[in-house]
């Protein structure tokens, strides 16, 4: 398999090369076990923030399997379908209409292919972290680092048509200023806005209200990309939380706690674009997906999930924050707490000190990285057993920056950074 695992985010390179578990054999809650049945409590993502209820949820694997023993794909439709649409515009009043894909990649393509053909003009500005596709990753051509502020740097355009040159055009959160840029070059070419409404950083002031009013101006399609966001800060997405509605929403991740589901959610007058382009495929009508979703939607709703995900990531903010100062390590915890990053700031060896510290809470039998998104499945103890092993690997971390010894007490290579080849 070229690049050994079919998503960059799970490449054992990342985090500690040669020594981190490549595959897990089961999973439930928030613990995994590899296929040498050792067991590790996971504090990094969390199926990269598709498993919001925690693994294995019993709730959502009895609705799974019951569309699958009905039947997951006959040539009829499945109900379900209708009913998830009907709860997702209930949610969203500014929304009338909704169209279903299972990966959040191909919902944006989706997304971006309606809004286009909503107003009939090719280009998009792009804020944020958006996939792997040809629309979002053509931002590179000609320029390779224009997305290395998006989340991930060293995107290649390798194999993106050159004629998409400038059919994406990239600005940063609350740098409205770029946008206003992008429309005075390309204003007559322009068809929508597709962002993040939120990742790490909160918006400035009346960003999002300047995005929405500039969008407007201008007959511009907003489109908010919910997939990380969604449903995790507050339910129904955290759009709703920030006041400002989009034209168009996607979800995916945990909407359906792991199983392949996703939403593009929109207003009836770009929607109903859809009608006159080419968006199908066989695998968008099957019927474990949505039952899968209904299920996860409810149980979300029914736990707080939100409120209880924010108070496990605060107090995992907290206690990272307050070792860092007792070790007196230049450690610096940011994000939401549903959204929590760890970044070491040590320059050219910062890579190296991450690496470090995910080898020794591995050995501790804990996955952990540069990322914590919290779940249902975790809880005050689980935080509390991480942060006392932390509280060790930080220490002997100290030792290492102390005897100039953090790349030699490595057991293998530095882990990567960003997209890079991998030989």
């Amino acid at each position: 398999m070229p690049g050994g695992t079919q998503l960059l985010s799970k490449r054992p390179e990342l985090f500690v090369p040669e020594h981190w578990p490549a595959y897990a054999r089961r999973a439930s809650g928030c613990r995994v076990w590899d296929p040498d049945g050792r067991e590790f409590i996971d504090m990094t993502t969390t199926g990269i923030g598709a498993c919001l209820l925690g693994y294995a949820d019993p709730d959502v694997n009895e609705a799974a399997k019951r569309a699958i023993d009905r039947g997951s794909l006959t040539s009829l439709n499945a109900p379900d379908d209708v009913d998830l649409a009907e709860r997702l515009v209930e949610l969203h009043p500014w929304a009338d209409r909704v169209r279903f894909a299972r990966t959040g990649g191909e919902a944006m393509s989706v997304a971006v292919r309606i809004a286009r053909a909503a107003v009939g003009r090719d280009t998009v500005a792009v804020c944020g972290y958006h996939g792997w596709s040809d629309w979002y990753i053509a931002a590179n051509l000609g320029d390779d680092a224009r997305l290395d502020g998006h989340l991930l740097p060293g995107l290649q355009p390798t194999g993106v048509p050159r004629a998409l040159r400038n059919t994406a055009l990239p600005f940063h959160y609350n740098r409205t200023d770029e946008l206003d840029a992008i429309i005075a070059r390309h204003g007559d070419d322009l068809g929508a806005i597709v962002m993040e409404p939120l990742r790490f950083d909160e918006p400035a002031d009346g960003f999002l209200e300047q995005v929405r009013a500039i969008a407007d101006r201008h007959d511009l399609v907003l489109v908010f990309d919910e997939i990380t966001s969604g449903w995790r800060h507050t339910f129904g997405g955290v759009h709703r939380q920030l006041g400002v509605e989009p034209d168009i929403a996607v979800y995916a991740k945990s909407i359906s706690n792991g199983f392949p589901m996703a939403a593009v959610v929109g207003r009836e007058a770009v929607m109903d674009a859809a009608q006159d382009s080419f968006i199908s495929s066989t695998y968008w009508t099957e019927a474990v997906g949505p039952a899968a979703a209904l299920r996860t939607l409810d149980k979300m709703l029914a736990s707080n999930l939100a409120e209880h995900v924010d108070a496990v990531g605060r107090e995992f903010q907290t206690g990272v924050t307050q070792l860092a100062e007792a070790h007196d390590l230049r450690i610096h915890v940011g994000g939401r707490p549903a959204l929590t990053h760890i970044e070491f700031d040590y320059g050219d060896a910062s890579a190296a000190v991450r690496t470090l510290f995910s080898q020794h809470l591995l050995d501790a039998g804990y996955l952990a990285g540069g990322a914590f998104y919290p779940t249902l499945a975790h809880d005050s103890t689980i935080v509390d057993g991480y942060l006392r092993a932390a509280d060790r690997a930080l220490e002997l971390i100290a030792r290492s920056l102390d005897r100039s010894s953090v790349e030699s007490d490595l057991r293998g290579p530095i882990a990567h950074a960003g997209f890079q080849r991998l030989t």
